[in-house]
């Protein structure tokens, strides 16, 4: 059987790929290939408002788990509250909406051995042909250019009482500094559930979770929120591309999306806003014959 589409790697730029494609080009016979377990693997992703274009924000209404009006930020001299409004998407919603919008074309624990621009060879040793393929297996080894990260190990939290919290607050840089720039992140999902994020810059990708544990234990302590059960848990190692990373090979015929393309904003990591964006662009392309 051959595809008119495979998108190998079910992260969140291949995943809503999928999910436009799904709701503009249904006559489009669409593989999405997972080699873990679920689609959207462990995240959250978060966007402003003005990061998408009203069409935008409608279509990827039904993957946005959390909403608020507005959100905060804290330095050691200065408080800002922002009345613009803050969206968040999980990585389990995430996987559901996909696994109904798709059925069996979104194939999970299927690792991969090999891509190129219209085959797809699986570890299994089976061969799978499309008309595309693209690829979107997370970021590739770093370049050397890549000199500094942002690390991070997010918490989500219920608590014995409630937090007291209405809004996110982004940017909690009032607390200790390490070797580097370092902040905490709050997103209350509920009057007494909240996500706990410790993020610090650092000029290796090397990130002990044990020491961002007990740091947000101690966030807690200090906030006075008594930590009651832990839901999930979250890490991850952003590249920061300050020094100015080269654009991926121009000379590769293979197309790319999210991570493994470069499609995130350089200081903060975000990757969203470019994630629905080349999804618009895909759905508004032709597929080569």
């Amino acid at each position: 059987m051959q595809w008119d589409l495979i998108l190998v790697g079910a992260g969140l730029a291949n995943g809503l790929i999928a999910w436009r494609l799904q709701q503009v080009r249904p006559e489009l016979n669409v593989l999405l290939i997972e080699q873990g377990e679920a689609a959207g693997g462990n995240h959250t992703w978060s966007f402003h408002h003005h990061d998408l274009s009203p069409e935008q924000h409608q279509w990827i209404a039904p993957l946005v788990a959390h909403s608020w009006p507005g959100y905060d930020v804290m330095f050691p001299s200065l408080t800002r509250h922002i009345d613009q409004p803050y969206y968040t998407l999980f990585s389990d919603r995430f996987a559901h909406r996909l696994t109904e919008a798709l059925g069996d074309n979104l194939r999970l624990n299927c690792p991969v051995a090999a891509v190129s621009p219209q085959r797809v060879q699986l570890a299994n040793g089976d061969t799978l042909t499309a008309r595309a393929v693209i690829d979107g297996r997370g970021q590739p080894d770093a370049p050397t250019q890549r000199c500094a990260w942002q690390l991070f190990v997010g918490q989500e939290w219920r608590l014995a009482h409630p937090h007291g919290l209405t809004r996110p607050l982004l940017m909690d840089a009032t607390v200790p500094q390490c070797n580097a720039y370092r902040f905490f992140y709050l997103l209350p999902l509920s009057p007494d559930t909240l996500l706990i994020e410790d993020t610090r810059f650092s000029n290796a990708p090397a990130l002990n979770r044990d020491d961002y544990r007990a740091a947000i234990k101690d966030y807690a302590a200090q906030r006075h929120w008594t930590l009651s059960a832990l839901l999930r848990e979250e890490s991850g190692c952003l590249p920061l591309t300050l020094a100015g990373a080269p654009p991926p090979d121009s000379t590769s015929q293979q197309p790319c999306s999210g991570m493994r393309a470069g499609l995130f904003h350089a200081v903060t990591g975000y990757s969203l806003p470019l994630a629905v964006r080349l999804a618009d662009a895909v759905a508004g392309l032709g597929i080569p014959d």
